[in-house]
Formats: structure tokens, sequence, C-alpha cells
């Protein structure tokens, strides 16, 4: 086995998106997922206000004016896509690994998995990864898919939501534009971005801000958005989303990505 099979998806940059493929990251995003907040970090010096990204991503997109479908594209192993069931009749997920969607998948007969966290070092510890028992889990289905080649007869949605997807795409400006046919009007496009653009992942021809012009002019990544959806969405609120992914029980990585909701016109 390579050194790259078991890397930490917190090196992600590392190998491209053949690292979501691999056991180790399936058990770090079931983590991340699905762990207590005093499972995942139980020190009181932590940062408390990153804990329950998946959580606090789906409730973005409580501000759809109508709540029959969600897409929850780039779904990793479902935690956002059950947190939508509360509101949302029906839910997609979709990722492009498919080692995720079949992790997610396996969460709606059963509501729990096992997975292995790392204490230290080797030494591992098995825990188990559950949906809240009060979510209907039949509401969600999960297929393998590409953000940026969605099906044709995939329909429209109340919401849509890409958590911590977008510079993980080859081609995001693809993604947005389909998003304008894909979001009913009224409904909502919520998207969650670090904007950590690399080329593992994106041509830099690519990126959407990150870089300086030809005239020496910084892009931003949120301006670059606006160009591309102010024209079918009006920009409805912006904050700042923390978020913490678990290496070992002292080793985290802490990210703060933007998050946006847009109102589709």
């Amino acid at each position: 086995m390579s050194n790259q099979a078991v890397r930490s998806t917190t090196a992600s940059g590392v190998g491209g998106a053949a690292v979501y493929e691999t056991r180790k990251a399936v058990e770090e995003y079931l983590q991340f997922h699905y762990a207590t907040d005093a499972e995942f970090m139980p020190y009181a010096c932590g940062p408390s206000e990153a804990l329950g990204f998946t959580r606090r991503m789906a409730a973005k997109c409580s501000a759809a004016s109508n709540k029959e479908r969600a897409l929850d594209i780039g779904c990793s192993v479902g935690g956002a896509s059950f947190e939508l069931c509360r509101e949302f009749d029906q839910v997609v997920g979709i990722d492009f690994s498919q080692a995720f969607v079949d992790a997610a998948e396996a969460m709606i007969p059963a509501g729990e998995q096992p997975y292995n966290t790392t204490l230290q070092a080797s030494v591992t510890e098995e825990r188990t990864a559950r949906v809240d028992p009060t979510v209907d889990r039949t509401r969600a289905s999960f297929m393998q898919g590409d953000a940026c080649a969605l099906p044709g007869d995939l329909g429209t949605f109340d919401a849509v939501l890409a958590g911590n997807l977008l510079c993980r795409l080859p081609d995001p400006t693809a993604f947005l534009m389909r998003c304008k046919e894909i979001v009913r009007p009224g409904g909502v496009l919520v998207l969650v971005s670090p904007y950590s653009w690399l080329e593992e992942y994106t041509p830099k021809e690519k990126w959407l801000g990150g870089y300086r012009d030809q005239a020496g002019i910084a892009v931003s990544s949120q301006d670059a958005v606006s160009s591309i959806l102010s024209d079918a969405f009006t920009l409805e609120s912006e904050e700042d989303m923390p978020f913490l992914i678990r290496e070992h029980e002292r080793k985290f990585q802490w990210g703060c990505s933007h998050g946006s909701v847009w109102k589709k016109l």
C-alpha cells in the first residue's frame, strides 16, 4: 500500500481526489459528520464554535421558500444530508467518491456504523457513527456523481448545499452555472468554502479568485462567485463558518470557510 493511500485528509492537497476513496478518509469523515461534540473535541480550551459544522451548514438551507426537495452536492458521508431531512421532504446526496457514497447509503437502513478513530500514532479505538433517531432517514438517497456534470434528469431543488466543495472542483464555474438551472425560483444555493485553491484539484485558469489579474489587482473568490451568480440570485447573507477535522486526539485541522446564501430570483 502506498503512503498516499493512508494519508489523512488534513493533508489532502497531495494526491488529489484519490485520497477520498480510502478507508482512512471514510473514517475521518464519519467522525467529522457524526461524532458528538464531546467525542470529537474533548477539550475545554478548544474552538467550540467550530463544532457541529454539518448542522450549521444544513440550517442555512432553511431560508428556502419551500421545503420539498434539497440537494447536498459533495455530500461526503451524508451528515448534512440527514440534517436536511429534518425540513425537506426529499434529499438527494451526491459525491464524487464512491467510498463516501457507500458509507452514506449504509446509514439509511441501520442509522449507525462503526469506525475507528486514531488516538495516538497506531493506537485506535472503535466508535459508532449515528444519525439522530428523530431524523427520518428514508427521505435521503445517495448517488455517485460529478458536480461539474450533473445528470440532465436530476430535476430542480428548493435548496442546493455545496459544503467545502467549490475549491475541489475541476471546473467550479460549470457547477455554478448549472445551479442557475436546478435551483427553483425562491430556492436557495448555500455555498460554504474556504477557497483553498490547489492545482491538484482545479487548473489555475479555472480558479475563482485567489490570484492577481494582469493589472496586479487581487481577485477575491467572493467577488468572482458574485460575478457569476448575481444575474440569477440575490445574496441573502454571508458569514464566517469555522470547522474542525480531527487527525488524532491531539491534532486537528482548523479552517474557516466563507458561507453565503443565494436566493434564486
